[in-house]
């Protein structure tokens, strides 16, 4: 799969400015301004500049048969284990670093945070929904994705007595989907969320979305029963 820190590296390569950290594997302002101007440089018809597709992973002399990763899973991935206790402080500032936040996530509900941060500080350009700490809200969030087609990075919203939860889809297989998002088991982490659980999937409307459905694939981690 194609990594934010290889397109970095190809831009910087063609002379692009990434700003003052340069190739440092985190999407960005600077990353998605130096991808749009790339494409715009080659005249390329992209429907969402700043986003990476076949297209422009082509023209960086790239795969263009590879899957790119998600700029905002990857952002995700690097938060993996993250405790609402433990990792207290370090959770806070992450979760303020698109500019607001919640609250402490000790103490409130931050599964619809940490999905609002990660895609705020990947896709500068997106359009929020109001209230993404709500967690069914983000059935209004982008664009559908059909439940039986799950791409990388959907956004899934499932029901919860008291609630719901929202999540980033990573993997998927009959009877579940392979769920990387915070306030799971009070941390960032990735369970099983029943498919019967799950209202909708929805992508980012500035991201060209993959091609093809995620396949099924193995995890032999927990099924979800705590998002509170």
């Amino acid at each position: 799969m194609t990594t934010t820190l290889q397109v970095q590296e190809r831009l910087i390569a063609l002379g692009y400015y990434l700003g003052p950290d340069g190739a440092d594997g985190l999407p960005g302002r600077f990353t998605t301004k130096a991808i749009a101007n790339f494409q715009a440089d080659q005249k390329l018809d992209i429907k969402n500049p700043g986003s990476v597709g076949p297209k422009t992973l082509a023209a960086l002399g790239l795969s263009e048969s590879e899957t790119v990763i998600p700029p905002w899973i990857e952002i995700a991935q690097r938060k993996m284990g993250l405790h609402e206790v433990r990792d207290n402080k370090a959770l806070k500032e992450f979760l303020k670093s698109d500019g607001h936040a919640l609250g402490d996530p000790a103490k409130l509900p931050w599964c619809g945070d940490f999905v609002e941060t990660c895609i705020a500080v990947a896709l500068p350009n997106e359009v929020m929904i109001a209230n993404p700490y709500w967690a069914l809200n983000w059935l209004k969030f982008g664009r559908d994705v059909p439940k039986d087609k799950p791409v990388l990075g959907a956004i899934g919203a499932a029901e919860r007595n008291g609630g719901g939860h929202v999540f980033f889809v990573v993997g998927h297989d009959k009877d579940s989907y392979h769920a990387l998002g915070g306030n799971q088991c009070n941390s960032v982490s990735i369970v099983k969320m029943p498919k019967s659980r799950v209202k909708g999937l929805r992508y980012p409307r500035t991201f060209a979305m993959p091609a093809k459905p995620l396949a099924f694939s193995t995890f032999n981690g927990k099924i979800s029963t705590n998002e509170a």
